[in-house]
């Protein structure tokens, strides 16, 4: 069975994006490809056709390798309830709570899992791209982990690691990373990648040198800044690292999107970025989100405890103050219930029952078994498609597709709506006519799913450019040095 497990030098390195690419670039060359996570610990997440819930990651990856995406491809997903407790999701659907202190110690029936996927891929693919979680040198996790190096020794495969060099310290980083696995691990360290260089290669060079006469692990390739790749991403480091979007648009539309605590599938509003003329703003700061012609509450993976942050923060005012003054809201899953008069929730918080924020007329249960589904419908003679992920049951209308909507505030208990092009285009034209914006959808533009395959293609553009694909495909089959 031939595999690779890419890890990085610390979370947000870069592991899903070159695993995009390299799934995308060996399915150019003919070859059956897959691509897997073990574990992912993200609030990002999709449901796929079958019912199962995956990292939103391993759901494009699959995209880019040509396959139907399923809960094979990522086993287990962690879903951080707070900083002391996750959610676990086996295999596509709920199975319990995972304390912190059970971190590293009462994981054996999740890695067994997730090691019966992996051979399940294995068997019936040319090759399989696995993608490691944080960075393989975390020790004191060593004895549990079973998504890098418990991965990689379990099934003999070679280890690619990705260092950032736009963070600075990216030779200690990786030198670093290499000294402090055991000899046994490191004996799987086959070849080292840098990722989002900029400038001149000849500078880098010697230092690329010296790490692979001091470690032995020689680099496959240095990967360029891709200025216009912003793909899906499970890490939270990643929120609303868009590029602006085109500056030839003279009418602009402003969006506010909160950052929650425990914002959950953020990935929704990266339509809004994509589209021409939308500029959109992640924050926390009440006098953006009051000046913003819509402001979005995005979803949520802790309703309760995030709508008390908003109270904090002063952030409920500002919704109360627009939707008085009749100016845009959105509200999405989490931010929808957030918008109810009142949220009955014994399951997620134990809470009980908490006063909403009031702004639309209904109300919130949240019951035991959670919905996953992949919903249609049509809005204004639009095709609308989503995806559920929740355990708030919501006593709506479907004025809005998955909601409902009074005046300009809009809830929707599905995720992933704003992707449908002639949908998004239309509620935006709505926005700024009530915003008293002259923002115009572009005529030609290109659809958001066009663009993200476009941005596959470039991913995969500089992997075959950039990195030594036949030494990778080499240490596969086992004999690489």
């Amino acid at each position: 069975m031939a595999g690779l497990l890419v890890t990085g030098t610390s979370s947000d390195a870069g592991k899903s994006l070159v695993v995009t690419g390299l799934c995308r670039a060996l399915a150019r060359r003919g070859l059956r490809v897959a691509p897997f996570k073990s574990q992912n610990m993200s609030n990002n997440s999709m449901v796929c056709r079958d019912g199962s819930e995956i990292g939103r990651a391993q759901y494009l990856q699959a995209e880019a390798a040509g396959v139907e995406a399923s809960s094979l491809h990522n086993p287990v997903l962690l879903k951080p309830g707070s900083d002391r407790r996750a959610f676990v999701v086996l295999r596509g659907q709920p199975a319990g709570e995972l304390q912190a202190g059970e971190y590293a110690t009462g994981r054996a029936h999740l890695a067994e899992a997730a090691f019966a996927a992996y051979e399940e891929l294995a068997a019936n693919h040319d090759i399989v791209v696995a993608e490691g979680a944080g960075s393989p040198a975390e020790i004191n996790l060593r004895s549990g982990d079973y998504v890098n190096m418990g991965l990689a020794r379990r099934f003999d495969l070679p280890v690619m690691v990705v260092g950032d060099i736009d963070r600075g310290g990216i030779l200690a980083a990786l030198y670093g990373t290499w000294a402090l696995l055991d000899d046994e691990d490191r004996a799987l360290l086959k070849a080292f990648c840098i990722n989002k260089f900029r400038g001149d290669e000849s500078v880098l060079t010697p230092g690329l040198v010296e790490i692979t006469r001091r470690t032995g692990v020689p680099f496959v390739g240095v990967l360029p800044w891709l200025e216009d790749v912003w793909l899906d991403s499970e890490d939270a480091l990643s929120v609303g690292r868009w590029r602006p979007s085109e500056n030839d648009v003279a009418d602009r539309l402003s969006v506010a999107v909160v950052r929650f605590p425990r914002t959950s599938n953020a990935t929704d509003v990266d339509a809004l970025a994509a589209e021409p003329g939308v500029d959109v703003r992640v924050t926390t700061d009440p006098d953006v989100c009051r000046e913003a012609d819509l402001l979005v509450l995005p979803g949520s993976r802790a309703t309760v405890s995030d709508l008390s942050w908003l109270r904090e923060r002063g952030l409920a005012d500002v919704v109360v103050e627009r939707v008085t003054a009749a100016r845009p809201v959105l509200g999405i899953c989490g931010g929808y219930e957030m918008l109810a008069q009142w949220i009955d929730d014994p399951v997620e918080s134990g809470a009980g029952v908490s006063a909403g924020l009031g702004v639309l007329p209904t109300s919130v249960t949240f019951a035991a078994e959670k919905v996953l589904g992949r919903p249609s419908g049509e809005w204004q003679g639009h095709r609308v498609e989503g995806y559920e992920i929740h355990h708030g049951v919501v006593d709506d209308d479907r004025s809005f597709p998955g909601g409902m909507r009074r005046g300009p505030v809009f809830g929707s208990i599905w995720h992933g709506t704003l992707e449908c092009d002639d949908f998004r285009r239309a509620l935006l034209a709505e926005v700024a006519a009530v915003a008293g914006s002259r923002w115009q959808s572009r005529p030609g533009a290109p659809g958001f799913a066009q663009r993200r395959s476009t941005m596959i293609d470039a991913l995969a553009d500089a992997v075959e450019e950039h990195l030594d694909l036949e030494a990778l495909l080499t240490l596969t089959r086992g004999t690489g040095s």
